[in-house]
């Protein structure tokens, strides 16, 4: 239990996860997506959601060639379930976490392909 606390700690230890988190509450979305969000490199964005994924906080599911993430939900362990509120009431009122969800209306309304083709074409 405490090693499981400890890195549900962890997870919310980071800005950017806590923003990719919050991102999540509109539902699930692809790591593609959370790239254009947090507009990070895709390994670092992938690297923070496997430590949202090891904490128990964030659930994925690889569809051909992409990974999608959601909250978790249903059964989930009790101090799971109070991070997760907690951070849902931590994100209430902040100014990042509103900017995050209008920049998530223009994301989602993107092609998935064309945020990836986009992506690449900018790191050359």
């Amino acid at each position: 239990m405490i090693n499981d606390l400890t890195r549900t700690g962890k997870a919310l230890g980071d800005p950017q996860r806590v923003r990719a988190l919050a991102a999540l509450r509109g539902g699930e979305l692809c790591l593609c997506r959370l790239i254009a969000l947090l507009r990070l490199a895709p390994s670092t964005v992938s690297k923070h959601m496997s430590l949202l994924v090891q904490a128990g906080l964030v659930l994925s599911r690889k569809e051909g060639r992409w990974v999608y993430y959601r909250r978790a939900d249903g059964k989930v362990a009790a101090h799971v379930r109070a991070a997760l509120a907690l951070a849902e009431t931590a994100l209430r009122d902040d100014p990042q976490a509103a900017r995050d969800t209008r920049a998530l209306r223009r994301i989602r309304a993107a092609d998935s392909t064309e945020l990836s083709r986009c992506y690449r074409a900018s790191q050359t």
